[in-house]
Parts: C-alpha cells; sequence; structure tokens
C-alpha cells in the first residue's frame, strides 16, 4: 500500500518556516509521498519580472523545512516562479536537488521544464506533471528560456493567458500536448499525478469555464489523479471516470507580507488595493501574513491511498488556518463545519455531492480502480 498526500499553494518567504508548517508536519512525515506546489522562487538573486505583480524570491534556506516536513516532490508550474527569472528558477531547482525533493513543472528550458518528477514507494513508480494554465505567458519556459511548463487557455477578449484575464477554454494543440506527456508518463509510471495551476483566484465555490474540460482531459490521457491550485482558496471535488480531481486545494502554508494591504512596492500595493475592488473583500486584519478571502481559512489536505490490489481510496483531511495564518488539523466541529463546507462548495460549482464516511479525522470519498 502507498499513501499520497497533498497540499495546495506553499510560500515561506517569512523567518521559522518549521513554526508555520509544523500544524500540518505530522501528516506529511507520516505519508509515504507528501506533494504540494511550490509558489516563489527561491533566491537571494535574480532579476525581477516585468508583466504581472512579482512575487520576491524566498530564502532558499527555507526550503529545508519543506525536507524537515516530509515534503517529497513538489509542483512548479504556476504563475511565480518565475518572478525572479531564470537565476531564481535555477537556484531554487540546485536547492530542491540538493535536498533530494523532487520537481516537476519549470527549468531552464521547456523540455527541462516538461519533465515529470518520478519517486518509488514500495515497489511503486509515482510520477508529477506540473502546468501552470493561467500565465502569464512571459514566465513561460521556452526551447532556450527557463520558465513553467503550461496549457495555454485563451481568454475571452482575445488577449494572452494571463492571471487576471477572464479564461475560458484551453488551446486545442496544447490540451493535445499535455495528454500526450501524461500518456507517455503512464507508460513508464504505476500512478500518474497532474498538478494544474488553474481556476480564478479568492472567489469562493466558482469554477472557470476551462478547468474540467482539462482536469477530465488529463484523466483521459492516463492520469489517476489530478490535484489543483492558485486560487488560493479550497474548491469542491469531482469523481470523472471513477478518479478523483481536487479542484482546488487552497492554501498548503502560505505566510507572506507580499500580500499585505501595507505595502511599499508600488505593484504590489496596486494589487493589494485592486484585490479588494475586483473581488470584494478586505481581509481580516488577524491575518497579516495571508490576507485572502474570509473563506479560505476552510482548507485541506488530499489523500490518495493505493491498496495492494491497485484500488484507490481518495480522502481529504479537513484543515483550518489560525490567525496569522499558520495551518493546522481540525477537530471537532470545527472539522464537521469544513468537510460541509468543502462539499457544499462543490454542489454550487455544479458537481456531484459527494458521498463519503470518516475515519482517524479523515473524510473518505470512495475507492476507484487505477
Amino acid at each position: 500500500m502507498i499513501e499520497i498526500v497533498f497540499l495546495g499553494d506553499l510560500i515561506l518567504d517569512v523567518p521559522e518556516p518549521d513554526h508555520w508548517l509544523a500544524g500540518i508536519a505530522p501528516v506529511t512525515r507520516a505519508a509515504d509521498i507528501a506533494i504540494g506546489h511550490l509558489e516563489v522562487p527561491h533566491t537571494l538573486n535574480g532579476d525581477e519580472l516585468v508583466g504581472d505583480v512579482p512575487a520576491p524570491g524566498a530564502d532558499p534556506a527555507h526550503l529545508a523545512a519543506l525536507a524537515r516536513a516530509g515534503i517529497d516532490i513538489v509542483s512548479l508550474g504556476g504563475n511565480h516562479i518565475a518572478d525572479c527569472g531564470a537565476r531564481g528558477i535555477a537556484d531554487t531547482v540546485a536547492e530542491l536537488d540538493r535536498l533530494g525533493i523532487a520537481h516537476a513543472g519549470a527549468g531552464a528550458t521547456l523540455a527541462a521544464a516538461q519533465e515529470p518528477a518520478i519517486c518509488v514507494r514500495n515497489g511503486r513508480r509515482v510520477a508529477l506533471l506540473s502546468y501552470n494554465c493561467v500565465g502569464p505567458e512571459i514566465g513561460w519556459a521556452g526551447a532556450d528560456r527557463a520558465g513553467a511548463n503550461y496549457v495555454i487557455v485563451r481568454a475571452d477578449d482575445g488577449g494572452p493567458t494571463r492571471p487576471q484575464a477572464n479564461l475560458i477554454e484551453a488551446d486545442p494543440a496544447s490540451l493535445a500536448l499535455m495528454s500526450s506527456h501524461i500518456a507517455a508518463a503512464k507508460v513508464e509510471a504505476d500512478f500518474v499525478v497532474v498538478a494544474l495551476h488553474k481556476g480564478i483566484t479568492h472567489r469562493p465555490a466558482e469554477l472557470a469555464p476551462y478547468e474540467r474540460p482539462i482536469a477530465h482531459a488529463a484523466i483521459d490521457a492516463g492520469a489517476d489523479v489530478v490535484v489543483g491550485h492558485h486560487a488560493h482558496i479550497a474548491r469542491g471535488i469531482e469523481f470523472y471516470r471513477g478518479k478523483p480531481i481536487f479542484h482546488g486545494l487552497g492554501n498548503g502554508v502560505v505566510v507572506t507580507h507580499a500580500l499585505s494591504p501595507s505595502q511599499d512596492h508600488p505593484a504590489r500595493a496596486e494589487w493589494a488595493a485592486r484585490r479588494e475592488r475586483v473581488f470584494g473583500f478586505v481581509p481580516d486584519p488577524a491575518y497579516p501574513l495571508a490576507p485572502f478571502h474570509p473563506e479560505a481559512v476552510n482548507g485541506m489536505i488530499g489523500r490518495c491511498r493505493i491498496d495492494v490490489d491497485g484500488t484507490v481510496e481518495t480522502a481529504f483531511l479537513p484543515v483550518w488556518f489560525a490567525p496569522p495564518g499558520r495551518p493546522e488539523v481540525a477537530t471537532g466541529e470545527q472539522a464537521v463545519t469544513i468537510g460541509a463546507y468543502i462539499d457544499t462548495i462543490g454542489q454550487r460549482a455544479g458537481l456531484t455531492a459527494l458521498v463519503s464516511s470518516k475515519h482517524d479525522g479523515w473524510i473518505i470519498l470512495g475507492d476507484c480502480p487505477i
């Protein structure tokens, strides 16, 4: 049997990273494989990317806290990994390699970014592929350019793929390329995880028109589970052809000053003000390191448990975020409330209601064959 757990976005650019991970580290250490999404570059160097709201580079020394927390693989295909340029990606990848943390989704070239990460446990090969579905295109890798792996998603205004566009439909050729890479990975691996950086940030429940088709295409191509992140708020869960799709894991561990309304960086200050106008909420002052939508305190860790006979039990563990932004495993009535919230937002997004049971705090969503 293999137990794989999934975290959403990881941003650790404030001191004491072990403290911020400590509330969920017992869960990630206990799993055979723990996978999260590394949102920002970890570098003390690099040039600031112009064209999106840039995230600052985090201290490379903080990545060791992920290793200490039992994180085995990270996806890198997101909208901020190129924010410190090629040097930022190179420094991040070099430190991950030094720590023995596998990674996929960004690299010095597109070919490197497209390579799956492989982890072997109990005789089974698990592969992770990672894709940025939201842009900005300036952060995408090319034949001779460092950046993120990607799927092109068309905006309703005909403009480029970018995080604040109204993205509606995946480009067919780009989707076909993704599918071919997933199919190739499935030949080499027993279990394929596809991570999609997708969705509408800071808005409860809603799925963009392209999200389910891309996730379904990934499973049609051979993925055994699809995990989503980027929205910084949890999304619903569905099964397609018997395979689980976590449409949005929400925040894994996100603690940063870069999103605070109080900023001395012009682009980040402008975004903090615009975020309030666009999404209609004022961050709770109790969460200065995680100034997200009030409903973003409802989080989860996903899980797939692969049995010796090949069946997969899918589950999630309710998580809540204690001020000023530290994730902790939810218990008691709080866990019940968060579990109900995850089911409700899925139904609001048009997903089928989940049938579940509970065991050791996990909400078990059923078995499906590989």
